[in-house]
């Protein structure tokens, strides 16, 4: 019986032909990434990576999404994720609240520049196939290690994504399964993440870096450069080293049958996952009126304890906090009636009445609840209740955003940038992505030659 490496090494070598909403699962994920990727181009954490190229780079080969630099293509892949995960605006599988496409998909795009550029363009359905794969393999991995691998506090977007984006640039490599498999150690020999680090710029390092380091894993295996027979299921494989009980049928189970890309979700407000359908219960409430902010005596938030354990962050001090931080959230779209770019910024952060209402929020852990769901309380000074649930919040697998609410995400991350980019032409290319000849042609028209601001 193959190993589970070797398993996961033949799928990723000769896939079965995928069905058409794979392919478009697939697209739209590259999509939203791409938007994310420049909305989050300009932050000062971007920047200061940025600053490190004339040091650390080789030749200027390759973009840097929503940026006028260029990098080699091993430190494009990297911002390039950081940047799009940067914001927490990215997607999210379910249930295990890995962002797929941040550390895959720019792994994918840096190789397929770099392949363009010798005369070897990869077309865009095979870019796609090969980032479909990527996102397969990360997220498979985290099925099998979740919760328990989350709840340590490893940041499975890097921890799972390395694998992904190894196994993603490997097919474009056209890598053998042996040299899959050592891919997949030399992936393994790379791996980090802690979410210690998020709501800080460290947070970053370990998403750029698993992209750069999944792409490298298949650079070398490719050179012939060799690692261990069984990096995932060895005794001190990935799977031992993360988790005491690993669930490999959640890995190889159904394998090429059933796609986890089509269990991707898109987020409509910067922050974490599970603080969507927190700002959609308070947008709600801010709506209907009939109450004033300052009359507010308490809020109670009662949804899923990943709710509270990963936001109850009172007095946050920077934007970057504040997308995990549900007093903000909660605050804000109480107080304002929006949740954009602009409410999680050091400026809304500072704010004096955001911060006396998020001081007001209590939790109530119920684990029967969903991960998109949440009912909030809020009692007021002349005694009444005003209660409101929300049993899936738009974004999730019961509620998914739609074409036209992602392109309407990508232009407003656009000018969130303040960058001269032809939004709508560069929609209407990532939307034919899967018939272009060249799949990473669009890049060019992502890099702006001026700013507005």
């Amino acid at each position: 019986m193959a190993s589970i490496s070797a398993t996961v090494a033949a799928f990723v070598h000769a896939p079965p032909e995928m069905p058409d909403a794979v392919i478009l699962a697939g697209r739209r994920s590259l999509l939203n990434m791409v938007g994310t990727a420049i909305g989050g181009s300009g932050e000062a954490a971007i920047d200061k990576l940025a600053a490190l190229l004339p040091a650390f780079s080789g030749p200027a080969t390759n973009t840097l999404i929503g940026r006028p630099e260029r990098a080699d293509m091993l430190w494009a892949a990297y911002i390039n994720a950081a940047s799009a995960n940067i914001f927490d605006y990215d997607d999210t599988h379910i249930p295990t609240v890995i962002h797929p496409s941040a550390p895959v998909g720019p792994a994918v795009l840096a190789l397929a520049e770099t392949l363009a550029s010798q005369g070897r363009p990869v077309d865009g359905r095979a870019l796609i196939e090969a980032f479909v794969l990527g996102a397969e393999v990360t997220c498979r991995l985290g099925n099998t290690l979740h919760p328990v691998h989350y709840a340590r506090g490893w940041h499975i977007t890097s921890t799972c994504g390395v694998f992904g984006a190894a196994m993603a640039a490997g097919r474009l490599l056209d890598l053998s399964p042996s040299q899959l498999v050592d891919a997949l150690g030399h992936a393994l020999a790379q791996g980090a993440g802690s979410v210690e680090t998020l709501g800080t710029m460290s947070k970053s390092l370990s998403v750029g870096q698993a992209a750069r380091g999944g792409l490298m894993a298949a650079l070398l295996a490719a050179d012939g450069y060799t690692g261990p027979e069984e990096p995932l299921e060895g005794k001190r494989g990935f799977l031992a080293l993360h988790t005491d009980t690993p669930d490999y049928a959640a890995i190889t189970g159904e394998l090429g049958s059933r796609w986890e890309i089509l269990n991707n979700t898109f987020k409509p407000y910067p922050c974490g996952v599970v603080l969507n359908p927190v700002i959609e219960a308070c947008l709600t409430l801010h709506a209907k009126g009939g109450f004033s902010p300052s009359d507010i005596v308490s809020v109670e938030l009662t949804g899923h304890p990943l709710l509270r354990q990963r936001t109850d962050r009172p007095d946050v001090t920077s934007g970057r906090l504040a997308q995990v931080s549900a007093q903000h959230a909660v605050a804000f779209s109480l107080l304002h009636g929006k949740a954009d770019l602009a409410a999680f910024s050091d400026e809304a952060v500072a704010d004096p009445d955001v911060c006396a209402l998020g001081g007001k929020l209590a939790f109530c852990d119920d684990a029967a609840s969903a991960l998109d769901a949440v009912q909030i309380r809020i009692r007021l000074i002349d005694g009444r209740e005003i209660l409101h649930a929300v049993t899936a919040a738009k974004g999730g697998l019961g509620y998914p955003m739609s074409d036209t609410d992602l392109a309407d995400k990508f232009r407003n991350q656009i000018a969130w940038r303040g960058l001269r980019l032809d939004g709508d032409a560069l929609i209407a290319e990532l939307e034919n992505l899967q018939n272009a000849a060249d799949g990473a042609a669009f890049l060019r028209a992502t890099q702006p030659a001026t700013f507005q601001k």
